[in-house]
């Protein structure tokens, strides 16, 4: 079973040249070079070209190496996209996409040249999830949804907390959203970089909506992130036994059987194999 593991996705800015370098060596699963929030107006055009740079010097090694782009209505929206469209990185990143006409307009810029990746961050969005990953599926494979909710909570004036009650909703349907077309699904940020317990606990949470990771502010988020979105050694050992019995060829005709005890249907073999396959890559990491 072909499964990139997306636990861990630290933005770092592609404006700085030694978090580059030091992102090489960083145990997060996708590094986001960042051309938006995290650089200033004046860099913009230095800031691409390290990115750029940084994606043509490659030694990443395992890890995905995504760009996030300013948007296309700004003025350096569509430079960046075309830059990014030579240079090829793993995915582009765009930012405050509200519906599936914008989808388009960044996938048209970008001629198939990189999976589409889109910030999940306005209002208007939330409203138009379906029809956002809808066009996404269409632009091509390998896209994705990267929830801002620094933005949202920004714009819709909430007041989140570490569990993030005005957003749950949101937060669930973005998650089916993107299910629903193939997409991979990432978590928002926590700013707490200090607060421990509150990122574990939020990431926990993610792990219950069915994100395939999170997205991070700090390298020291890195290692509780990955803990947090790898199977434990019960899960792995339930895993190894659900893919066992359904290997048996007297089960090869069954939809659903009994395992130590418990029904289990063809549905969760999948599910079984996904959680081997990251267990696998976090032991090889």
């Amino acid at each position: 079973m072909a499964v990139r593991p997306r636990r861990s996705a630290l933005y770092m800015p592609a404006s700085n040249p030694r978090a580059v370098e030091k992102a090489r060596a960083l145990d997060c699963d996708v590094v986001i070079l960042d051309l938006e929030d995290a650089v200033a107006p004046d860099v913009k055009a230095d800031a691409r070209a390290a990115a750029v740079a940084a994606v043509a010097a490659g030694g990443f090694g395992r890890r995905e190496l995504v760009v996030r782009a300013n948007g296309i209505d700004t003025p350096w929206g569509f430079d960046d996209l075309a830059a990014l469209a030579a240079a090829r990185p793993d995915a582009v990143l765009v930012p405050k996409v509200d519906d599936g006409a914008a989808v388009a307009r960044h996938a048209a810029a970008l001629a198939g040249a990189a999976p589409l990746w889109v910030m999940i961050e306005t209002a208007r969005s939330i409203f138009r999830l379906e029809e956002i990953a809808a066009a996404l599926a269409d632009a091509g494979p390998g896209g994705g949804f990267v929830l801002g909710t620094n933005d949202l909570a920004k714009e819709m004036g909430a007041r989140p907390g570490t569990l993030r009650a005005p957003f749950q909703g949101m937060l669930g349907m973005a998650v089916a959203a993107a299910r629903a077309h193939g997409l991979v699904v990432l978590d928002g940020v926590f700013n707490a970089i200090d607060d421990d317990a509150g990122f574990a606990e939020q990431c926990a949470q993610a792990v219950e909506f069915g994100f395939d990771g999170k997205t991070l502010i700090h390298p020291r988020q890195i290692a509780a992130c990955n803990a947090a979105f790898t199977p434990d050694a019960d899960a792995v050992a339930w895993a190894r036994a659900i893919v066992a019995a359904f290997a048996d060829p007297a089960n090869a005709a069954k939809g659903a059987i009994r395992v130590e005890g418990r029904m289990v249907e063809r549905l969760h073999l999948a599910q079984a194999e996904r959680d081997l396959a990251v267990a696998e890559w976090a032991a090889a990491g």
